[in-house]
């Protein structure tokens, strides 16, 4: 097998277009919709490729755009006529299933007639199967349930045009090898496939040399990096509550100018007319602005006249003012490069600056992918409350009182009107400063009530030693129940043990699916003769455990309850979710975020709705 080695060093940014790397038409429309202007390194190698049929395997982390660099060509070479599967997407979570699920949605959104569909262990079957019947193009999937219908005869995959391995690396940590080879070998030959992964293992490479024919190989070296100037926070909020942390960041922190970056053109317009409406200098700039406008409000932004230029990326492309002193990402960007574009429009030519992100808590991978790019951690900030934004209303009404204390011909005349009012109303001088302030004021209340602050969002607990839990387990010592679970953990006993060949991975990969839990989430791993004992964030919800109370690991149902230190009590059957049917998690309705459990184990599921619509794109 020969590959084609094509290197690029992210921290240059392409300068074509996505209509130079061959795309057109109504896919381009819904590309601008989205906010793409540009297109990262790894799609400007990956995209022509695969729009002439070759198969590639792509080196690249989270956070390089790798998502549309092989949605977009799929879209492209579509046949709607056709209803029988034409594309399919091995995904390891469900979470990325349904990322990767939108992601199609979006960029197929002006391509009628495209039907794509999320399969994932956990739904209900029968949306799936309906969808099927009914024809759809596009399946995401998860290997353990695509397994599970190829197995039942109800996906034919006999007519594949195209195959993507979407972290390939990911899919094989947590167990899906087989899975994945047996998918493979049950497509067509002549299909074309992608492969994308953030290393290439020995085990991928043998991978690509089987089931890939003589692909191109698309290497992205990140070499970006943020200056050592910038102090880079994040705040993890809802996307609904954006806006309001935006406002009352404004307030707290000290800035001179400031750049809100946006996804969209429409965004920017949306978030300068607020913020002009609570009384901010602001102005909105992206791709579609004529030059002239943009050299007139850059030249307001840089002689004081504007404080907040809220921009898409390629609006602010080589914008250097020096008034610059925060950087504020309202939405995350798609990509790491685009973080570093972004960021970098503060603390240039050595002065200090500040960057802060709006995190949802569904975008946590992009800020690992961000640190990890930029090789510099994050660090969370707290939301304003509602005693420092009075705290610094006050300070500013103190300064505007002494400012204009120091107008002594206008205090005069104005101390004779206050005197003349306390002479005919006998009413205290300072009862009269007190009504003017309010007359000043208007209908705008000066200071925050501290009993309206807003539910906050938060990330589920994270944990730095994500997989410690291997070594401890390898030697099967109960060492658990003499000194109790690790802070900010509970344990939990699983009726999985040695005698079931079970291995920390497997029990990371069906929990960690079926839960929507992320691998940091996992404390140690205990495993012994007949069942295993987990440590899981102490602050799991309750329905997080519920959909926990279907899985399986080596077809043998979890059983999974807090450990009470004691021996097994009656057998997998004996404990409170009561075996497959009757106990307290072990029914099919619940549970709307189920996932797939591990390597063919995620058969009988949880009702589920299929995705949501995406609220930003």
């Amino acid at each position: 097998m020969t590959t084609e080695n094509v290197e690029n060093d992210a921290a240059d940014a392409p300068t074509q277009t996505f209509a130079d790397l061959g795309l057109d038409g109504p896919i381009l429309k819904s590309l601008k919709s989205v906010g793409y202007e540009t297109p990262s390194a790894i799609q400007a190698e990956t995209i022509p490729l695969l729009l002439t049929g070759r198969d590639v395997v792509g080196l690249a982390q989270t956070g390089t755009g790798k998502t549309a660099a092989f949605a977009l060509p799929i879209l492209a070479r579509l046949d709607k006529a056709q209803k029988a599967p034409q594309a399919l997407v091995l995904a390891p979570t469900r979470e990325l299933a349904l990322q990767v699920c939108e992601a199609f949605e979006r960029y197929a959104a002006d391509l009628k007639g495209v039907h794509v569909l999320p399969v994932y262990g956990g739904q209900g079957y029968g949306v799936q199967l309906s969808a099927l019947r009914r024809g759809v193009h596009v399946v995401v999937g998860t290997p353990g349930r695509i397994m599970d219908h190829l197995d039942k005869g109800t996906l034919d995959l006999s007519e594949l045009k195209y195959l993507v391995l979407d972290e390939a690396d990911e899919m094989l940590k947590m167990g899906f090898a087989e899975d994945v080879e047996t998918i493979l070998a049950s497509t067509p030959d002549d299909k074309q496939v992608a492969l994308f992964s953030a290393t290439m293992p020995a085990q991928i490479r043998r991978l690509s040399q089987r089931y890939l024919d003589d692909p191109a190989e698309v290497t992205v070296k990140r070499k970006t990096t943020t200056s050592a100037n910038i102090t880079q926070r994040y705040l993890v909020v809802a996307y609904q509550q954006k806006m309001d942390a935006l406002t009352r960041l404004l307030e707290v922190e000290n800035f001179e100018a400031m750049i809100v970056f946006t996804r969209t053109k429409n965004d920017t317009e949306t978030v300068a007319e607020r913020l002009r409406a609570r009384g901010l200098a602001a102005a909105a700039i992206s791709g579609d602005v004529a030059q002239a406008q943009r050299e007139r409000t850059i030249k307001q932004l840089k002689d004081g006249k504007l404080d907040i230029l809220v921009a898409t990326d390629v609006a602010a492309r080589g914008l250097d003012v020096e008034r610059i002193t925060h950087v504020v990402n309202f939405d995350i960007p798609i990509d790491t490069e685009s973080y570093v574009h972004r960021v970098g429009r503060t603390g240039r030519a050595g002065r200090t600056g500040d960057a802060i992100s709006f995190i949802t808590p569904r975008e946590r991978r992009m800020l690992t992918a961000i640190e990890k790019a930029t090789r510099q951690p994050l660090t969370e900030m707290h939301w304003p409350s509602a005693d420092e934004v009075n705290a610094t209303r006050l300070a500013r009404f103190d300064d505007s009182i002494t400012a204009a204390l120091e107008q002594s011909d206008r205090i005069s005349r104005f101390r004779d009107i206050v005197a003349h009012y306390v002479e005919h109303h006998d009413v205290p001088e300072a009862d009269v400063a007190a009504a003017l302030a309010v007359v000043a004021q208007g209908d705008t209340p000066l200071l925050l009530d501290p009993a309206d602050e807003p539910k906050r969002a938060s990330f589920a607990p994270e944990r730095a030693s994500r997989d410690r839990g291997r070594d401890d387990a390898r030697g099967g010592r109960d060492e658990r129940r003499g000194r109790g679970p690790s802070e900010g953990f509970t344990t939990y006993r699983i009726e999985v043990g040695k005698r079931h060949k079970v291995e920390p991975r497997q029990i990371v990969g069906a929990l960690a699916n079926e839960g929507g839990l992320a691998r940091g989430d996992f404390g140690k791993i205990t495993i012994l003769p007949e069942f295993s004992l987990v440590e899981l964030p102490s602050t799991l919800p309750p329905s997080a455990l519920q959909r926990l109370g279907g899985t399986r690991i080596s077809g043998r149902l979890i059983d999974i309850r807090e450990d009470a230190g004691g021996p097994s009590r009656g057998g997998p059957r004996g404990g409170r979710s009561g075996g497959d049917r009757g106990g307290r998690y072990g029914n099919d309705r619940g549970g709307r975020y189920g996932n797939d459990r591990g390597p063919r184990d995620d058969r009988g599921g949880r009702g589920d709705r299929g995705p949501r619509k995406p609220r930003w794109d």
